[in-house]
């Protein structure tokens, strides 16, 4: 009765337009104003402690890097250096477009910045060689959201976080941690590389059925041009894996880093971006780093209301005892996520859902890192259909094409990204294969 009075609440709020940080916190603090006898000196200390968290500050610095690398030249020699690679083939640019959308993800940790900064220089090429907008729209706006799934990922980070220190029991009634920041970046690596492999192949398919143009075949030395040029922004890519991987530095300190590096490379080194340009960059970081922020203090507090009452332990002792096989649970978990990707952001969708799902997973003898890694997933599909999907709408600001037409136009890809999310929900192997070869 309570999780129902709470979640009627939080849905009556959001539908009179309130954004989500707000209705959350005014949902929790009414039902415990009115409905508990919890101490309000409780709640501030929850506040407090559940934002004091040392991963948390990976936001910020992954936000950063994000924003000077997209304003940097980063993206545009990473074109460069994959269409010089693949552009001969089918649909040259097209696959290009995916390759560099998987390149800029390892760095960025964000879909929408990956889909600005690949989008805004390749898709105006597309068109000028005779790609339909539309096409090119459907692999920049599904491709960009490789953001999220590639490592480092701001929404595994915000995973991480809703889950950590929850007291979660396995079927064996052992106590079962959380998945760290570190292990979910390393389980990210294989199903993001399978996904790209997945939007291209769908990309040269459909290029090379509709006679789509291809680029000339670049030389040794074009190739070699291309890689030198862009050998800068994909350093970055060793120096945060790699150095989570040897244990150099934990993933928080790997985002410190890669915004010091990003900043060196585009003012220092690229020369694009000038000194004067840093303090609206540092601005737009700070803006966007804020609201996120605001959304993860109300999440804490919501789930603080959630662990009080009982309503995960609860939940997953109903789905035991009326006999839901794990593999029900998951399309159970599958449905409710996409479901909530069309009105909800995956910033919020996460730090909600995770709490209340992840002890019942755990339950049902689920691994966390997997877990985490179908709910990643599920976010990249939620970005790339309406009525809320933040890709879209990026790209529609792009293309100057509707949401209407942007929905018809990704639809191939999106086919491929839910066919990707059967696999990864019923293979565990996918997610875990190289976190338990790392010994994770």
């Amino acid at each position: 009765m309570d999780a129902l009075l709470i979640f009627v609440g939080l849905i009556a709020l959001m539908l009179t337009g309130m954004p989500i940080s707000i209705a959350l916190g005014l949902t929790v603090l009414t039902f415990l104003f009115t409905m508990t006898q919890v101490p309000i000196d409780t709640v501030a200390l929850k506040l407090f402690t559940g934002i004091e968290k040392f991963e948390i500050m990976a936001i910020p610095f992954f936000i950063l890097a994000g924003n000077f690398l997209t304003h940097g030249g980063v993206a545009r020699r990473m074109i460069n250096f994959a269409t010089a690679m693949v552009g001969h083939w089918h649909g040259g640019l097209g696959l290009g477009g995916v390759i560099a959308c998987a390149l800029f993800a390892a760095v960025s940790g964000s879909s929408p910045a990956t889909v600005v900064a690949i989008g805004s220089v390749i898709l105006p090429a597309m068109v000028k060689q005779g790609f339909p907008k539309q096409f090119g729209a459907g692999v920049i706006t599904t491709s960009g959201a490789l953001g999220i799934l590639i490592p480092p990922s701001i929404v595994m980070v915000m995973y991480a976080v809703a889950t950590s220190g929850m007291q979660a029991v396995g079927p064996d009634g052992q106590p079962v941690s959380s998945a760290s920041v570190g292990e979910l970046f390393m389980a990210g690596v294989v199903p993001g590389l399978m996904l790209a492999g997945f939007l291209a192949f769908t990309t040269w398919n459909r290029a090379r059925r509709f006679g789509y143009p291809r680029l000339p075949k670049a030389s040794l030395r074009e190739r070699w041009e291309a890689f030198r040029k862009a050998a800068w922004g994909l350093i970055l890519i060793v120096i945060v894996i790699g150095g989570i991987y040897t244990g150099i530095f934990t993933p928080t300190e790997a985002a410190a880093m890669s915004a010091v590096y990003a900043f060196v490379i585009a003012v220092f080194v690229y020369k694009d971006m000038k000194l004067r340009d840093v303090p609206r960059v540092l601005l737009s970081s700070a803006s966007m780093s804020a609201m996120l922020l605001y959304i993860i203090t109300n999440a804490v507090l919501f789930s603080f209301l959630m662990t009080h009452e009982n309503i995960p332990q609860a939940l997953g002792n109903w789905m035991v005892e009326t006999g839901l096989p794990w593999w029900g649970f998951l399309i159970v978990v599958n449905i409710l996520l996409l479901a909530a990707g069309n009105f909800m952001e995956p910033s919020s969708i996460v730090l909600i859902m995770a709490p209340i799902l992840f002890p019942v997973a755990v339950r049902l003898g689920i691994d966390p890192v997997h877990f985490g890694i179908m709910i990643v997933v599920n976010m990249e599909v939620g970005m790339c259909h309406p009525p809320v999907g933040l890709n879209l709408y990026v790209a529609s600001g792009i293309t100057k094409m509707g949401i209407t037409e942007l929905t018809v136009a990704v639809w191939p890809w999106l086919l491929t990204m839910l066919v990707f999310l059967v696999l990864v929900t019923y293979v565990p192997w996918i997610s875990l294969a190289l976190p338990h070869a790392l010994g994770m």
